[in-house]
């Protein structure tokens, strides 16, 4: 009997739909786009003839009302991810939504208590984890090869310039934590097994809109454990997380962004010289980690199971982004 397909809703036509998610329903065993919504009728139409997805709507409470859709998956603009999981969830939908899955863990955890409530599962799209790379790197934690792991580096930046983008704007829930730097987190918190004790960030933030364009963080982990990360939102485009260990140094090329259609590399040097005599490189398959997480996802409603990483890993993550602003207010550690 083949698995039963899962219909999603699509809130909203941002560019991470359109790049994304809507091309990662061609590879999906478990989901497929029924429907799309966007607060331009046209948009929505012309979106939804370009992915092949049967119905448009001029309204997100119209896609809301159709009762053929059991999931969603929301990309709209930070400030409304709260209010319209909410929605969807009273709606009776299950709900996938984008990062952060709330402004912070008050809302987080306003999410958890209707999902309870409605019967239905929320999720926090944070998409690395079902990459392959990433299960592999996991493998490799306490292996001959790494040994003992101590710390994790993370990186991640782009250049977005000052101006109209949402990204740049405090009212809509902008600036670069929020953006990326919960990935640097949840990669942390995967690979530790724990979230983090304590916290602590330094702050610099664009002098016109008030936004953090560049952030730099310490997290304190279980037995010692560290996690230094950076993001920014006004330096090139870069992303590296590297793993420490005992007897070696796990590097992730490309953590956050890989591209769907080849191989990631992991790079492993035992550290016998500077000059990379010892490392051995890893290749990895090429993955939609987008699909895998739709699957995952869509398996679990169909089963009737909580999907991997739900509302309550959500609040986990919430609770330490909260803890570095008010870090930054304080110039002291800050506990999540």
């Amino acid at each position: 009997m083949p698995p039963r397909s899962v219909p999603w809703g699509i809130l909203g036509a941002a560019r991470i739909a359109e790049r994304c998610v809507l091309p990662a329903f061609k590879s999906t065993r478990h989901a497929h786009a029924a429907a799309l919504a966007a607060r331009d009728p046209e948009r929505a139409s012309a979106l939804a003839a370009q992915f092949g997805i049967a119905r448009a709507y001029g309204s997100y409470a119209d896609l809301l009302a159709d009762r053929s859709i059991e999931a969603v998956y929301i990309p709209l603009p930070n400030d409304q991810h709260f209010p319209w999981t909410l929605r969807a969830l009273d709606a009776g939908k299950h709900v996938l939504c984008e990062k952060p899955i709330a402004l912070n863990a008050d809302q987080a955890r306003a999410i958890g208590e209707a999902s309870r409530r409605c019967g239905r599962q929320a999720a926090e799209a944070y998409m690395i984890r079902f990459h392959p790379q990433w299960q592999r790197a996991r493998a490799l934690l306490g292996s001959e090869r790494l040994g003992e792991v101590h710390a994790v580096h993370s990186w991640f930046s782009y250049d977005n310039p000052p101006g109209e983008n949402l990204r740049n704007s405090p009212v809509h829930g902008g600036g670069g934590l929020y953006d990326i730097g919960g990935y640097a987190l949840v990669a942390a918190r995967w690979l530790f097994g724990s979230p983090p004790e304590r916290v602590i960030g330094l702050f610099e933030r664009e002098p016109n809109r008030g936004v953090d364009r560049f952030t730099s963080a310490l997290a304190a982990f279980p037995s010692g454990r560290q996690l230094l990360f950076g993001v920014s939102t006004g330096l090139p485009r870069m992303q590296s997380v590297v793993v420490y260990g005992t007897r070696g140094r796990l590097t992730i090329e490309t953590p956050f962004n890989p591209a769907a259609d080849r191989p990631t590399r992991l790079l492993i040097d035992d550290g016998r010289d500077l000059y990379g005599s010892g490392v051995e490189v890893e290749s990895v398959p090429a993955a939609d980690q987008y699909a895998l997480q739709l699957d995952a996802f869509s398996e679990a409603i169909a089963h009737g199971r909580a999907p991997p990483f739900g509302i309550d890993d959500a609040i986990t993550n919430m609770r330490a982004l909260d803890a570095l602003f008010r870090s930054e207010r304080s110039g002291c550690w800050e506990r999540p």
